[in-house]
């Protein structure tokens, strides 16, 4: 057997990383040779090679889990699931930014080759089997979101919010690189399954405490209480686009860690990190829906939305069970085309050279917008959770696995904290349909018009057909367990 031969099998597993690294080093070049000229050739082919990337992962068998680099690195239908939720977002982010990016003079060829360079990152999060790999698939992400959350670098707001992401970004890797050393010393492996093996059901204090801090360090990632200080400041600072991309793709890479990390690496002392994330959702369920009653501006309503979302998903991480991490695979698909949705219309308020970002600029707007209206009212009752719409579905899952693992007052708390996150969002369904009308926006972009038809289709659609996705999520979660 010739090298080639030998290698080819081995970085089989990786293939969907190799496209985007590859291609994303061409773009460099092309970028680098071309200048600004290439703005619209490495957009286009960003988008490309995201879906290409996606298409490679879904090609993939499904019942394949196979493991490369030594253990590191897993290929399995959880893995995938996620990839592939990882690149329809990083996608969408590419359409959602064109016209806004166009507008705003700030157009430049290094942002797409940095939304590719994050993808590969959150992939490599998803896909992590040990604690080395995971925390570089998790720097290689941060890194890139620190430069494109300041990517409008003469607007004041945008450096800020780079600045407090980086600052508070760098602290939560530091206690997720000591809680990753606390565990390797006690246990003497990073290999998740090599933990699971040193520990034979039986956690001293210093795992404990490497426990606590991993947590730390993922709840951050994934914006949760009482990790979530970031949040609404790089929300509102970050260019709409960025926010959209922040409210999306990495919080299906930090969901999916998560998952990887607890389920993957302490499956046997599932009654102490328990604690963690039952404290953890209830907090940021709470939090999510009383703190966004007061806000008036849309994109921080929507980053303590996004707050109170994880806080749901983490209810079925909390059951510790297939049917538990099935629903948190439904929930975030489910948020995925909620916020996606929400955000094209978001984007979509503009008059000349001025955007808006305020609930008061949504007054009157289904008479002088309908569709886009209707489409924000179905967004905003999915998020609500109120059914048929898949929102509802999203939370009956998580609700079901916490009250079949024992967990009914948490599943009552996010019961009693839906109805309370109900008010806000009603409140913008509420200010389209009966406030006195503004002048009329201008119409979407073609991108925004996809992502929006897209993701209403799956809000407005679920209940008709729900078998493909909860097939793929059942999956996901078996291949865990």
């Amino acid at each position: 057997m010739t090298a080639a031969q030998t290698v080819l099998p081995t970085l089989a597993p990786l293939l969907p990383e190799l496209i985007l690294a590859i291609g994303v080093m061409v773009l460099i070049l092309y970028g680098a040779f071309r200048g600004e000229r290439s703005v619209e050739g490495v957009n286009v082919g960003a988008l490309l090679l995201l879906l290409l990337a996606f298409f490679v992962v879904v090609s993939q068998p499904a019942g394949m889990k196979v493991t490369t680099l030594s253990g590191a690195f897993i290929s399995d239908a959880f893995s995938r699931v996620m990839k592939g939720l990882i690149l329809l977002g990083s996608s969408a982010t590419i359409l959602l930014s064109r016209d806004y990016f166009q507008r705003e003079r700030i157009d430049r060829f290094e942002y797409p080759i940095l939304i590719v360079l994050c993808t590969i990152g959150m992939m490599v999060m998803a896909s992590a089997n040990d604690l080395i790999a995971l925390y570089l698939g998790l720097e290689l992400q941060s890194l890139a979101a620190y430069v494109i959350a300041a990517f409008h670098r003469d607007n004041l707001r945008s450096t800020e919010a780079g600045l407090k992401y980086f600052v508070l970004g760098a602290l939560s890797s530091g206690m997720l690189l000591y809680g990753a050393s606390l565990v390797y010393g006690f246990t003497g492996t990073v290999s998740f399954p090599g933990i699971v093996s040193a520990l034979h059901g039986e956690a001293g204090f210093g795992i404990v405490l490497g426990i606590v801090f991993v947590a730390a360090g993922v709840a951050f990632k994934m914006s949760a209480v009482p990790f979530h200080m970031w949040t609404p400041d790089v929300y509102e600072g970050s260019p709409t686009p960025v926010t959209a991309f922040f409210a999306s793709a990495p919080k299906m890479a930090a969901v999916a860690m998560t998952v990887r990390v607890f389920i993957g690496a302490f499956p046997d002392v599932t009654a102490i990190w328990q604690q963690i994330i039952v404290f953890v959702a209830i907090a940021s369920m709470a939090l999510g829906s009383f703190a966004a009653i007061g806000q008036r501006n849309i994109k921080r309503l929507m980053a303590y939305s996004s707050i109170g979302n994880i806080g749901y998903a983490l209810i079925g991480l909390a059951a510790g069970s297939q049917e538990g991490v099935q629903g948190v695979v439904i929930y975030m698909i489910i948020y995925l085309a909620m916020t996606l949705g929400a955000f094209a219309i978001i984007l979509s308020l503009r008059r000349r050279d001025e955007m808006f970002e305020t609930i008061d600029d949504l007054s009157g707007l289904s008479r002088t917008h309908p569709v886009l209206a209707f489409c924000l009212a179905m967004m905003m009752f999915s998020l609500a959770g109120i059914p048929p719409l898949a929102g509802f579905f999203a939370k009956f899952y998580v609700f079901a696995a916490a009250i079949k693992a024992g967990l009914v007052t948490l599943a009552v708390i996010g019961v009693v904290t839906s109805v309370v996150g109900a008010y806000y969002y009603l409140r913008i369904v509420k200010v389209m349909y009966f406030d006195e009308a503004k002048a009329p926006y201008e119409s979407m972009a073609p991108g925004l018009r996809i992502v929006l038809a897209i993701s209403s289709v799956v809000v407005i659609l679920f209940f008709l057909l729900p078998g493909p996705l909860r097939g793929a999520a059942d999956a996901a979660a078996k291949s865990l367990f």
